[in-house]
């Protein structure tokens, strides 16, 4: 076994090498570092990515590879119950330390909390950060020592207290090398354990995380550049043009208005730290765009708050977080019907361009998605849950904490929601926010042609049968 010990960094959500603080504390260890990934379809509690995740994850783990590579450390691939992959590689490299960055799921810090208490227990060194979030859940809580259900006070008690930490720089290629020779050099060539021995990897072609028969992808690829290069050039380009019109253009989907950060943030391939100082600053350069950064510091803060109540809520992903809807008379969806509004041929047109553009391009403009949201659930009384595992599906920045309470809060069933009897018009939000008709044109074309299904609903009055269904469990 090797007198210094080789380090594990075990890559997860954080598909990075800016401001990652596990890979920061591994080069600063100077001993030789060994980069893992492992794709855990498998752990109990572990929810498998949706196939436009998956998509989206080949291109983050190629873009991750090339960025370490250029550090002199190769990325390992694994694939397998986690606890099992990482004990695995433990014993083919000696490691006498592993590093990871915290999550946040219940099944993921299960997980982690079974393995750090194992490997510790054989005399490990085992370590996690904070990396993903900017306030971690059990650091905010209320006057009485709970969590908090509602936004607005959640908000003024982060931004009430001592600012998110400064990013961490990169480690430099020089640095990083050193790492692999260093702690050798005072052996003879005899005594050297075999750090250059290569770490048995995965192909990640092997992993087929890419869509073939059919390749459905080609709208994720003209859209998408996943990686860290590109999360970092779209957060300069939204500091330099979106902040100043943020407020007056979030909500106008036909417009480009907003940073496009979210599947980035997703898989971790840049930090809110460095999103929020990025932001935060040019508040400080520029005195006419205070309202639009801090209107977008409030959406990541959103983020924050979704992580907060999964954390202090697990089953905030599966169960009505109002126990009342558990007795709310959802309708059986309709296979045909269900598969209408997932393609974007219910007959109501803002609800299907909102369906065809993530279709298209893996993502939904947020005052869209709860457009169609609010027509799923409301006018079509279809349980949230169905659209939350479409969107899982189909979203390349499907997050389990913001994607279930989106949804909660869509439906009426979170603790912090809309009120179940605000239903979305899609007519009276397409004549508001898409006036002209850009956005619909974009994604549905054959508007006002005998192409065109009728609807497939009338909006009067499926909104008050489900404000009839609704008054039965008041």
């Amino acid at each position: 076994m090797s007198t210094t010990g080789t380090t594990i960094v075990w890559f997860r959500d954080d598909l990075r090498v800016h401001d990652n603080p596990a890979l920061h504390a591994a080069v600063k260890r100077g001993d030789p570092i060994v980069c893992l990934y492992v794709l855990d379809d498998e752990s109990a509690g572990i929810r498998p990515l949706g196939a436009a995740s998956r998509w989206w994850l080949h291109g983050s783990l190629t873009a991750l590879a090339g960025e370490l590579h250029e550090l002199g450390l190769p990325l390992t691939l694994r694939r397998g119950p986690a606890e099992a992959a990482v004990r695995a590689i433990v014993q083919e490299t000696d490691a006498t330390t592993v590093l990871w960055n915290r999550r946040y799921g219940e099944a993921e810090r299960a997980v982690d909390a079974a393995l750090k208490s194992s490997l510790r227990a054989e005399g490990l060194t085992v370590e996690s950060f904070q990396a993903s979030l900017l306030f971690e859940p059990w650091t905010v809580l209320t006057g009485q020592g709970g969590y908090y259900k509602v936004f607005t006070p959640f908000w003024r008690s982060v931004t009430a207290g001592p600012p998110p930490r400064h990013p961490l720089p990169a480690p430099a290629a020089a640095t990083a090398t050193a790492t692999a020779t260093a702690a050798d050099a005072h052996l003879a060539d005899d005594d050297k354990p075999p750090r250059h021995r290569p770490v048995d990897s995965d192909d990640l072609d092997s992993w087929a995380l890419l869509p073939t028969r059919p390749d459905w992808a080609a709208g994720l690829r003209e859209r998408w550049q996943p990686g860290s290069a590109g999360a970092h050039e779209r957060l300069r380009s939204f500091v330099r043009n979106g902040v100043g019109t943020y407020v007056d253009e979030q909500d106008f989907p036909a417009e480009d208005a907003t940073s496009n950060l979210s599947p980035h943030l997703r898989f971790g391939e840049i930090s809110p730290f460095e999103v929020w100082h990025a932001v935060d600053q040019h508040r400080a350069r520029v005195r006419g765009d205070e309202g639009g950064a801090s209107a977008y510091l409030r959406q990541l803060v959103w983020r924050e708050f979704a992580y907060h109540l999964l954390f202090h809520l697990p089953s905030i992903t599966s169960e009505n977080m109002r126990p009342e809807f558990d007795r709310f008379p959802w309708q059986e969806p309709d296979a045909a019907e269900l598969e209408r509004w997932q393609q974007g041929r219910t007959g109501i047109p803002l609800v299907d361009a909102g369906m065809r553009e993530l279709w298209q391009t893996g993502v939904m403009h947020n005052r869209v998605r709860m457009v169609v949201a609010s027509f799923l659930v409301k006018n079509l009384r279809v349980d949230w849950r169905v659209g939350e595992a479409w969107f899982w599906d189909t979203l390349v920045d499907a997050d389990p904490a913001s994607n279930a309470l989106n949804w909660q809060w869509v439906a009426g069933s979170g603790p912090d929601a809309a009120p179940y009897f605000r239903v979305f018009n899609p007519e009276l939000q397409a004549s508001k926010f898409d006036k002209h008709g850009a956005y619909v044109e974009r994604y549905v074309p054959e508007v006002g042609t005998d192409a065109y299904p009728a609807p497939m609903v009338d909006l009067a009055e499926s909104r008050r049968a489900a404000l009839d269904a609704y008054a039965t469990i008041r």
